[in-house]
This record gives C-alpha cells, structure tokens and sequence, in this order.
C-alpha cells in the first residue's frame, strides 16, 4: 500500500476528518465492539480498514482504558510488521480507527483452513512476529496479547501485529494488571508478577507449538483452569525420531515456553532468537526489506468467517450521551496528513 501520510493537492489536511470521507466496501472483520470495514477514502482514492466501535458497548464492558489505550499507541508507533493508523475520530455513537488493510484476513482464520505448515513457513510468521515485536521492545513496549487472532496478512503474505489494546510499558510495574488471553499468557502474567518483553515471547512459543501440535502447550476451560496447568508442571514439546519438524524448531519452542522469564529466549534481549540455530542462514535483512518471498498464498476474498462478522451484539443498557461521549474519548482524533504536513 502507499504511503497515507503523503499529501494530496485536492485534500486540505486541516479539515478535521469524519467517517463520510470514506466509501465503505464492506466488511471484513468483527471485534469485541464493532465490525472493520474495507473502505476508501473519497479523495485520496486509496484503500484502508476502518474498524468501527461502538462507544455504549466500550462504556458496558469497562473498557474506556484500553480503547484510549491503543489509540495513544497507535498515535506514535509506525513500522512495517505493525498495522499502522492514519486517522482516527469519532461521532456520537462510534469511535473509528483508519488502519493499513490487511487484505489476507488474520492468521486463526489462516489457521482453521490449513492446519498443516510446513517448519519452512513456521520460520517465516515467526521472523515476521520476532520483526513487529522487536521494534515494540525496542520502544519499551510489551503487547501482551500476541496471538493468531492479532496477526493479519497483507497482500503479499506478510503478517503484521494488530490490536494493542492492553499494551503496556515495559519500565512499567505490571504486576497489578494481568489482562490477556489465558491460552496465551506467560506464567507471570498469570499468577499477578510483574512483568516485560519476556511475555511476548513466551506468546510466541505457544503458535509455533499450537501450529505444529494443534493444541496449545497449557490448556484449561477457564483461567484459573490454565494457570493451575502452568503451576503443575513444566511442558516440553517432544516429537518422534521419524518426524518431519527438525531438532532445531523443538529447541527453540522449549526454550520460549519456559514458565520462568530468566530461562526464557529472549529474557536478555531479541538477539537471542534471531541468533538460535532454527534461524541459521535466515536472510534478516531481506525479511525487512520485505524482498524476501512469502512462502503464504494468500486468499484476498474468503479469509474471514462472514456469519461471525454479521452476527449481532446483545443489547446493552448503556446510553451515550453528548457531554459523556466528549469527556470520556477527549483527545481521540488523530490525522496523519497533519504530521507530515509539519515535516521540514
């Protein structure tokens, strides 16, 4: 995709943005508050995701934080395995977000249709994974809720990093804030310690294990159900002799898997991984460049369970009024145009 942030002759930046400068196409995803779009915007011509909020169903499940959360984030964080934003704004009933399209639906959906990877396209999601987070780490920011359902496809096969709704400062105290998906959640985040960059990894031990395994490593009908699993005992990904995955993708599953972030790749910096022997000879830097060849085929049109998105939300009996929507999503419009207008 082009660069949003460039200007445009016929579009004068300084006209605040709304949702009818955009076309919307149709939809393409559903979140906890509202369905994403395919749009595009009217006078530029170019294509985005517009996800689209419902502000009484934030106000219902509490979660005004994390919805002001994400934007604040979202306003400064820019980088090619991310999914970018460039405008956000909102009107009395919806917040939106204008973000990169990720035209090849996310990676659990990917997954319900191709449960067989092969360790060679393993290696690639990782690398893109390992690229999104290491630039997130770089800026003292752990995402806490890494998962196939937060990693979409772009159009050639690369995946990016979504949803940063419970992101969090590294430098921060965490301790208090355990936010997640349990199936996901490093063991510190679980049992309530404070925590870092090390819970992302552990995150990402968990794919690689569910994507060669089809089940995840600590498993449990509840939360406190997975967090007695992961006090129990320590798991360890163990294949048969004859098995297609190599020695070197169990390795380094086992060691992001460690329940305790000292013993974890990564727990002293992201060099750990990309320097671990499943990565020997991976071409890091065409990875960046993204000259490197997706080994992903990617379905533009039927990526994405359309019941689900369509599905309607229970009725909730918050009611968003005028003075309330202003002071509880004060701040919330952003436009990229402006910023690179500033630009020298």
């Amino acid at each position: 995709m082009g660069n949003c942030a460039s200007a445009d002759n016929k579009f004068d930046p300084t006209i605040a943005i709304s949702v009818n400068d955009f076309e919307a196409k149709y939809p393409i995803g559903r979140g906890g508050f509202g369905r994403v779009w395919k749009v595009i915007h009217k006078k530029l011509g170019q294509q985005f995701a517009m996800k689209e909020m419902r502000k009484d169903l934030i106000v219902s499940k509490r979660s005004v934080g994390s919805i002001m959360n994400e934007r604040r984030l979202l306003g400064i964080l820019k980088h090619p395995f991310l999914v970018n934003l460039y405008y956000a704004f909102q009107n009395l009933e919806n917040l939106y977000l204008v973000v990169d399209l990720m035209e090849g639906g996310d990676f659990r959906y990917y997954l319900v249709k191709h449960r067989d990877i092969k360790e060679h396209n393993l290696k690639f999601l990782c690398a893109c994974i390992i690229a999104g987070l290491e630039y997130l780490h770089a800026n003292n920011i752990v995402h806490r809720d890494i998962k196939p359902e937060n990693l979409v496809f772009d159009k050639k096969g690369y995946l990016h990093i979504t949803d940063f709704g419970i992101a969090r400062m590294s430098t921060a105290d965490n301790s208090s804030t355990t936010s997640g998906t349990p199936g996901y959640m490093a063991p510190e985040v679980l049992c309530n310690q404070d925590h870092g960059t090390p819970a992302d990894y552990f995150a990402l031990g968990v794919i690689m294990y569910e994507c060669i395994t089809h089940f995840r490593p600590y498993v449990g009908k509840t939360r406190k159900d997975i967090r007695d699993a992961v006090l129990n005992k320590q798991v360890q990904l163990r294949l048969d002799d004859n098995s297609e995955w190599s020695q070197e993708v169990v390795d380094i599953i086992n060691r992001l898997i460690q329940r305790k972030p000292e013993n974890r790749l990564g727990f002293h910096g992201v060099d750990e991984l990309k320097r671990h022997k499943f990565f020997k000879d991976f071409d890091w830097e065409a990875l960046y460049s993204k000259q490197m060849k997706s080994p992903f085929e990617i379905d533009e049109e039927n990526n994405f369970d359309y019941d689900h998105v369509m599905k309607k939300w229970d009725p909730v009996q918050e009611k968003i009024t005028a003075h309330n929507s202003q002071k509880l999503f004060a701040g919330y419009l952003y436009d990229a145009t402006l910023f690179s207008m500033q630009k020298p």
